[in-house]
């Protein structure tokens, strides 16, 4: 069994498959036909070739892996897919390494105030992820005096994608707003500290413009830090609303800094999404994803084999 990730990665094992007689297995992870229905101010779209690409792999592969059921509805009204070869399985979290811990601890070893509330972005810093929406609500929530204090805001990650254009223009808009001692942006750390990051945040924020599933939503529930995150692409299965988190429509940094206050003015809601979190996230081990893929190995194997018997025979 061939299994390809990413659309590239796909024509590669579409060959092979071609070559080796065996089957083709393929997540595309992301689906450029969703990403350009759901451009950010500023992105690019993405281009036909990349589109051509992907309708090529989702004809010629064997099985199909969604992480959720919204991108296996995608891949068969937007792509054409066979629905009978399309399956959803869903990503897993380490349920060891993201694992909760004390958030006061966490934050001494971070260099982050205990006496204020912490607001944690983990991913990309482009158009798409939409940090700057996180940092414009905590503007918002810097003068807010039923906080204790103003919340302080760590961004992990770097630019990519048209962030790279302009790589320091999430620090710039934090600086403008007033907020170049309150927003930390943080580069790329290793998985160990990442798990630091969830464990001493209050709230992992997610404002993403889509998300083909939403691994950070997952981790930092695993490691019992509730989510507050966009109600887009795969995040409403990586976040229970309400139970595990909180959903939010739109972009509007008003109403994200009406979330996030509410929740950070409410220590025993906030317990309750916590206790929610790590719960939520033990649903999606990864011995849940080999199971399930190993299934789909075997029907795809199957399948293939089928026809050969069958001509061994005649």
């Amino acid at each position: 069994v061939i299994h390809s990730h990413y659309w590239l990665s796909g024509h590669v094992g579409w060959l092979a498959r071609e070559r080796w007689g065996v089957p083709l297995v393929h997540s595309a992870h992301t689906l450029a036909k969703v990403k350009n229905s759901l451009l950010a101010d500023g992105d690019v779209p993405e281009p036909m070739a990349r589109v051509i690409g992907e309708e090529q792999v989702v004809a010629e592969a064997d099985r199909l892996i969604a992480s959720t059921a919204d991108e296996a509805a995608d891949l068969i009204e937007r792509y054409g897919a066979a629905a009978d070869k399309v399956r959803t399985i869903a990503p897993g979290v380490d349920l060891a390494a993201f694992r909760p811990g004390p958030a006061l601890d966490a934050r001494r070893r971070l260099g982050l105030r205990a006496d204020a509330p912490v607001l944690l972005f983990v991913g990309r810093i482009q158009a798409l992820k939409a940090p700057d929406v996180l940092v414009r609500a905590a503007a918002l929530l810097r003068d807010d005096p039923s906080l204790d204090a103003p919340p302080q805001v760590v961004v992990l990650g770097a630019p990519s994608g048209t962030g790279l254009a302009e790589p320091d223009w999430l620090g710039e808009l934090a600086a403008s707003l007033g907020l170049a001692r309150t927003v930390r942006i943080v580069a790329p750390v290793s998985r160990e500290t990442v798990a630091d990051y969830y464990r001493a945040a209050d709230l992992t924020v997610v404002p993403s413009y889509n998300e083909s599933f939403g691994l950070v939503a997952l981790e930092s529930q695993a490691c019992g830090t509730p989510v507050v995150a966009a109600a887009v692409g795969g995040l409403p299965t990586a976040v229970a609303d309400g139970v595990s988190g909180v959903l939010v429509d739109g972009h509007d940094p008003e109403q994200w800094a009406k979330v996030l206050g509410e929740l950070l003015r409410a220590p025993s809601a906030l317990a309750q999404l916590a206790a929610g979190a790590r719960a939520h996230a033990e649903k999606f081990s990864w011995q849940r994803t080999v199971d399930g893929l190993l299934v789909a190995y075997q029907e795809a194997v199957d399948e293939i084999a089928a026809p050969a018997a069958e001509s061994v025979r005649l």
